[in-house]
């Protein structure tokens, strides 16, 4: 096994990209102010 210096290792490309992380934030973020909203403003089945 060959060991990578610092610039060698910051030159691999892998793993989740910024776009998929701020979509699923933002996801949990709707998410939760839903489920907040569903405790505080209950509606009554029609």
């Amino acid at each position: 096994m060959e060991k990578l210096t610092c610039s060698q290792a910051k030159q691999i490309k892998g793993g989740a990209s910024g776009g998929w992380i701020v979509a699923g934030i933002i996801a949990g973020i709707t998410f939760l102010v839903g489920v907040f909203d569903g405790f505080t403003r209950p509606f009554k089945c029609r």
